[in-house]
């Protein structure tokens, strides 16, 4: 009788863990039991511009279709450094972060699989990608009608009551409706970068498209920020080996021929676009360049790009990512006598992050060092000096990593 007593104690100990209860919950494989819980969680809110505050919440409560998730860290983009600067989006106060990755502690009795299928159980390291609502037009399986740039995102949604609505704090509620996806076999770095390299997934797929982007292609990259750097390895990840980058920082220069750039051009050394051009033509061995991306937010870097690509080529546009101003082309030079293809991208779809995952993988596999992208880690306090040596240009990634001996 002893013996069934104890094994109905088991018993109401595993189903406890599994539905989200915290009441006699036993410690899971992550080394969190559920009774470790802080009562408050801290959110880096943005109260102004320029001036993030950590701020103390009530840990909310976990609804049956929720996951609660201890940040490890989120990355910093640049639509994080605009709103922080000129709060375009008006938003203020808001909890910004949507790069981040963390660890389930609690989640609801319905939880049971990823967007994609996965089991998801305590312990698990997970992504949010964006929140769909009754959009039926946007499907993990059916992904090509749209891209989700029109959906919610964690770390751009208006302030509640719930408060952790953003990755730049220490505790998150992923709620239901979400999309969340098991990335436990991937390192922290790697998680960090998720949502960037989504976009370049979902821009070389668009290139794609145009029937152009092959092996043997010779690709222009027109900008050597964490987008352009990213595109690079990318395009590499494909086989594709004749690269040229563009830039004028000679530092991101060096570090496009790691990530796997054939070549590499200053337009710092040239004057004028012709010159540029030419350049540009040498680094091909005289050719233009089959394919270009232009991943700058520059309006005169789009109209220069033209002028390196081969009459019949092809060119993605995604440097844009907010309103950047006019720029001026010639329509009858630049893209009908030369019957140029092209492709505009933004964002990505769900099928695109999931492909991330294995593209992360697989530039590990090739020995590209996509970690060297992070080169600052910041606490949480000190959010406010990560975003100003984000727009300071002095790094790469900058990120915020909640743990000391990851930074």
């Amino acid at each position: 009788m002893d013996v069934n007593v104890n094994i109905e104690e088991i018993v109401k100990q595993v189903l406890a863990g599994m539905t989200g209860q915290t009441a006699s919950a036993p410690a899971q494989s992550s080394g969190a039991a559920a009774g470790s819980i802080p009562q408050k969680a801290h959110v880096a809110m943005l109260t102004s511009l320029e001036n993030f505050e950590v701020k103390e919440f009530p840990m909310p409560a976990v609804g049956d279709d929720d996951i609660l998730v201890r940040v490890e860290g989120c990355g910093v983009c640049g639509t994080d450094a605009h709103e922080f600067k000129r709060d375009p989006f008006g938003l203020i106060p808001v909890a910004l972060g949507h790069e981040g990755t963390g660890e389930i502690i609690k989640m609801g009795q319905n939880v049971k699989k990823d967007s994609a299928g996965k089991d998801l159980k305590l312990g698990d390291k997970v992504v949010t990608c964006m929140i769909f609502k009754d959009n039926p037009d946007i499907t993990m399986y059916d992904l090509n009608k749209q891209n989700v740039g029109g959906a919610d995102v964690y770390g751009l949604l208006p302030d509640d009551d719930i408060h952790l609505n953003g990755w730049f704090s220490d505790y998150i509620l992923i709620r239901g409706g979400s999309t969340v996806f098991n990335v436990s076999d991937l390192d922290l770095d790697s998680r960090i970068l998720i949502e960037p390299c989504a976009v370049l997934i979902h821009a070389v797929e668009r290139a794609k498209t145009t029937g152009i982007l092959r092996f043997n292609s010779r690709v222009v990259v027109q900008g050597c920020g964490p987008i352009g750097l990213i595109c690079i390895a990318v395009l590499r990840t494909m086989g594709i080996e004749n690269i040229t980058a563009v830039d004028g920082n000679d530092m991101r220069l060096q570090f496009a021929k790691e990530m796997g750039a054939s070549k590499t051009v200053s337009f710092m050394e040239y004057k004028g676009i012709e010159a540029l051009a030419g350049a540009v033509e040498a680094s091909f061995g005289g050719h233009p360049a089959d394919f270009g991306f232009q991943c700058t937010g520059s309006p005169v870097a789009h109209a220069n790009i033209y002028k390196f690509i081969r009459n019949g080529g092809g060119l993605c546009e995604l440097g844009f990512f907010i309103n950047g101003g006019d720029a001026t082309i010639n329509p009858h030079f630049d893209i009908c006598s030369k019957e140029l293809t092209m492709v505009g991208s933004w964002v990505y779809t769900l099928r695109d992050y999931a492909t991330t995952f294995d593209f992360l993988k697989r530039a590990k596999g090739i020995e590209l060092p996509m970690e060297k992208l992070i080169t600052h880690k910041f606490a949480l306090e000190d959010i406010n000096e990560a975003l100003k040596t984000n727009l300071a240009m002095k790094g790469l990634k900058i990120a915020i990593v909640n743990d000391a001996s990851n930074r």
